[in-house]
């Protein structure tokens, strides 16, 4: 596979929409699903079509409702397991607030309405979803190119995670930042953070992390790339080698971490593979330095073992 590039400026006001609709799925997804550690109960997942919610609970009788963003057909759809399916079209240009009054209107007919706090979070502007005719640039052939990289960053890391024996949280979304993200975890307690941390940051990192990222970019980074940090930071860990070429150390917010731009794949002839090398380095670098056990928590299949 040839990977093309992904600039950010050219879909950044597509990217921009197509954030605000992921933050209100994902919004009624946390609203809906009983909680679970590291949030994992809020998160979203790419699937052959789009992103979706996946399974939801709908009523007391164990119904469940689920709402994708098909990203090929261009479609909100949401079906249930009593067998509805109602849906709407993601025409060019529509608007943040017409996404969510239409939304709320499929799961009114449902019977799913759900209440959420209806404004963006950690975004540029606070106002609520229903008042955004602004942010209205949905752009339906960069959002479909934009979610194919994410479809093949989806399946690596999905490899990736197969390697490991420890716990591993699923290849999600993040909506509030938009990153594709797998954690893998050590097993044991983190330091406690201080009691100003906020309740995201508090269960987020209650146990040692390693965590892979892939993300569009933003202001400060103008192109797709994909990140890697050990929480608690050991000592020492800028100077563990990663690859591939191109990939480095760089400042996040005073901490060090593993980064590989998207252009250092535009090119390769092995592009899956160089990204593997850029994930297992940099695992490496971290569970190395912070004495993880790394033959331990190794997994090789069974399968063709005598």
């Amino acid at each position: 596979m040839k990977i093309s590039p992904l600039p950010l400026p050219p879909w950044e006001p597509a990217k921009r929409t197509l954030h605000h609709f992921l933050q209100i799925i994902g919004k009624v997804r946390k609203a809906r699903m009983p909680v679970r550690n590291h949030w994992w109960n809020l998160t979203l997942y790419v699937d052959p079509r789009g992103v979706s919610t996946r399974g939801m609970p709908l009523d007391e009788i164990g119904n469940q409702f689920e709402i994708r963003l098909d990203l090929i057909g261009h479609r909100c759809e949401v079906v249930t397991s009593r067998g509805e399916e109602v849906g709407f079209p993601l025409e060019r240009g529509l608007s943040v607030a017409k996404f969510y009054h239409q939304l709320n209107g499929l799961l009114e007919k449902i019977d799913a309405a759900t209440p959420i706090l209806a404004r963006p979070y950690d975004l540029e502007t606070d106002r609520p979803f229903a008042e955004l005719t602004d942010v209205a640039d949905y752009e339906p052939e960069a959002v479909t190119k934009f979610w194919r990289a994410l479809l093949w960053v989806d399946g690596v890391l999905k490899e990736f995670a197969g390697r490991f024996y420890g716990k591993t949280c699923p290849a999600h979304i993040y909506w509030h930042h938009f990153d594709l993200v797998i954690t893998r975890f050590s097993g044991k307690l983190a330091p406690p953070m201080p009691p100003s941390a906020s309740a995201v940051e508090r269960d987020s990192y209650s146990h040692e992390v390693i965590s892979f990222g892939f993300w569009p970019g933003d202001d400060k980074v103008r192109e797709a790339a994909f990140y890697s940090y050990t929480y608690p930071l050991p000592e020492g860990i800028t100077d563990e080698p990663l690859l591939p070429a191109g990939a480095d150390w760089v400042d996040s917010n005073g901490s060090p971490m593993a980064f590989l731009p998207w252009t250092a794949l535009v090119g390769s002839p092995n592009p899956r593979q160089d990204l593997l090398d850029f994930l297992e380095s940099a695992y490496t670098a971290g569970a190395r330095r912070a004495n993880w056990e790394l033959e331990k928590l190794k997994y090789e299949s069974f399968e063709g073992r005598t």
